[in-house]
This record gives C-alpha cells, structure tokens and sequence, in this order.
C-alpha cells in the first residue's frame, strides 16, 4: 500500500465534527491492520467560517517513515478517495479566494473514488462535477445531508455508513472489520456498527468516464509571488460602478475579479420581477452587494458574487418576491434577469416551479441546509426521500 490518503470535503463549522470524526475513525481503524496515521484539517487561506468549503485528511502508511515523508508537504497533492458530504459541493470548491475554483475531483487519483452522501441521482451528480481526463469512480451513500448547526454534533450514523462505504471503494486503506471494531469500542452501540456493515453492503459504485461531467474551465486566479509585494500593507481600491451591463440606465458595482464565493452557496435566491415593489432593501441589506439595479429600477442578483445568505429573502415585504432554492436544482451562475427579459412567459413558468420546490422543502426542513427549526424535521426529510439510515 505505500501511502493512502483520504480527504473529506466539508462545509466549515457545520460539518466539522462529522469530518474529524470520519479522518479519526480511519487512523484508529489502521492501528489494528498494524499501520500509522494522521488527521488533520485544512481550509484555505481565512479562518474557518460558516458554511466555507474546507477539507479534514486521512493520512495512512505502513511505516512511519513513509509517513513522515508525506508531511513534508502542506497537504496531499492526490488522494485514493474524495468524501463530499455536501453534494452542492460536487460544483467545485472556493476555499474563500485562495484556489480559485477547484474541481471537486481535482485531487482524486486516477482509478480513484468520489464518495457522495446524496438523494440525487448518479446522472445529476456528474454533471456538476468538473471533467477529467483519467476515469474515476463515483459512489454514492444515499442519504439526507447531515448539519447540525454551530459545533453541535449530530449523531445520525452518516459518520459510520460513510466508514463502511469506504471499507468497500478503498479496501486497501482499512478493512471493514478494522472500522467496525474501531466504532464498537469508540461509541459503545451496535447499531452503529450495523449502520456501517450495511453501508458496505449497500454502496453504489459507477465507472467515469473521461471528458464525462462538467465542461467548463473553473474560475482561476495567478496569485503574485512576493516580488510583486507592495511596501507596507495596501489594498487596492475597487472602482465605483457604473451602468446596468455597461449601460447608460441601472447600476453596477465594480466587484473584485477574483473574491467570489458561489461555491459557499447551498440555497441562492430567485426573483419574481413581476411583482418587484422597487422597494431597494435587497440591494441595501445584501452585506456583499450582489445586486446590480437594472434600467427599470429592479434588482438582478450576481450569482456569482452571492453566498445565499438568505438575507435578500428574509427583508423582501412581499411574498415570494426573493425565494431561497436549492442550489442542487441550478447548473450554472446566469442572469435570472436576463431570462426574464428574454422570456417572461418561460420564465415566471420556471419560477413557479422553483417556488414549489422550496415550498415543498421548507415543510420538511430541507430548505435549510444549516441546521433544522424543530425537533423531529431531520427524520421527516428521511421519511419523504424514502431514504433509511440505520435500519
């Protein structure tokens, strides 16, 4: 085996435990196959946030000289499986301005796995994903996205059924006896350990192929070395905006070429301009200035300047003006205004469509991706995907 390295993409703070849970499981697993390893967290260049993209790693050997010799670098440059346990996040990963966009599969290896807790199906999830030019392996953990909110754990089972998954897409890391005798001793509860020899047996794998997903070329940046510093600290300014789209009618604010934070996004907002008051508190509360104004005065957020706060929705004063969607149901960052212009009958078509999908997600408590509003909305979600964890 040499060196086998896992990582886990997660979102920040919300995933964090489930994420440290899975790498520390994996590294204790080892010790009773007689190998070593190690667990660490990585999130890009900022501190950890709410709901950033970031990643925990599973570094496992068979000595520990070759495990040192991996620590020599900041993180795995490649890994044997990547686990998304967000599927939003199969679109890419922006780590808050420091990769640019990177490609959920960026790192996994040739032959390797991606690893997704998802309710969708395998056509849609490799459509987000960004192609490659070496085949990979998708599999899939049917399941409901585990948030608990803040640094609160919750203990649904998506930790074990995602170790027994992975005893089966990565035999050679750890065997699934070795994770299943780490989970007894480590939580005391059989069905736990169930949870996870079920998982192993239940686990969807499907061939990728090359060229196979998405075909555009992720957003990315050069980064200046340090030749191009400045003298003490500066901080370019950012122009004043000018026209709608360059026009003479609107506003549009001049936004940073490279700070954008989409791939943070697990709901975005859609408008119904048709019912648009012109009110602006939109485009005043937006705390990263996302709309642009248009000629008639109403408000196109920049999808990809938005990070689906939500807070657009929570101050519109009419209903289903601003609504929060899904963001799994959208495949890319155009204009909702420029569709409307284009076409208004095909376009409020779509938004009542979009409106019932949020409507029918919100009874259930899947409209908010971070955390539920009351207890018992996480097991009616998996009632209505007809989705089981543990039996």
């Amino acid at each position: 085996m040499a060196v086998t390295a896992v990582e886990v993409v997660y979102r920040g703070i919300f995933q964090k435990s489930l994420s440290r849970n899975i790498c520390r499981t994996i590294v204790l697993a080892a010790r009773k196959e007689g190998k070593i390893g190690t667990a660490f967290g990585r999130y890009g260049d900022s501190p950890e946030r709410n709901g950033i993209p970031a990643k925990y790693f599973a570094i496992v050997a068979d000595d520990p000289t070759e495990l040192e010799e991996t620590l020599a670098a900041y993180e795995p440059k490649e890994v044997a499986v990547t686990i998304v346990v967000d599927d939003t996040l199969c679109k890419g990963v922006e780590s808050w301005a420091w990769y640019g966009l990177q490609p959920i599969n960026e790192l996994t290896v040739e032959g390797g796995t991606v690893l997704v807790t998802s309710i969708q199906p395998e056509e849609d999830l490799v459509k987000d994903m960004h192609v490659k030019d070496v085949p990979y392996n998708l599999s899939i953990i049917k399941g409901a996205k585990s948030f608990s909110g803040l640094w609160v754990y919750k203990d649904d089972h998506t930790d074990v059924r995602i170790l027994g998954a992975l005893a089966k897409v990565c035999p050679n890391l750890v065997g699934l006896e070795a994770y299943v005798d780490t989970i007894a001793e480590q939580s005391d509860d059989e069905l736990k350990a169930h949870s996870a020899r079920r998982a192993y047996d239940r686990v969807s794998v499907s061939p990728v192929e090359p060229g196979q997903g998405n075909p555009e070329e992720p957003f990315s940046f050069d980064k200046p070395g340090w030749t191009k510093m400045g003298e003490a600290i500066v901080i370019p300014g950012i122009e004043v905006g000018g026209g709608f789209r360059g026009g003479e009618g609107g506003y549009q604010p001049v936004r940073n070429d490279v700070f954008k934070k989409f791939s943070t996004r697990t709901m975005r907002p859609v408008i119904n301009f048709e019912t648009c008051t012109k009110c602006t508190l939109c485009w005043l509360q937006c705390p990263d200035s996302c709309f642009d104004v248009t000629p008639e005065g109403l408000y196109d957020s920049d999808m990809e300047s938005c990070c689906g706060c939500g807070v657009c929705e929570d101050v519109c004063p009419v209903p289903d003006c601003v609504t929060m969607v899904n963001e799994e149901v959208f495949d890319d960052n155009s204009s909702q205004h420029d569709h409307w212009k284009r076409d208004r009958d095909g376009y409020m078509k779509w938004l009542d469509e979009m409106i019932v999908v949020a409507k029918s997600e919100k009874e259930v408590g899947a409209g908010r991706s971070h955390g539920f509003r009351e207890w018992g909305e996480y097991q009616k979600q998996i009632e209505m995907t007809g989705v089981a964890g543990d039996d």
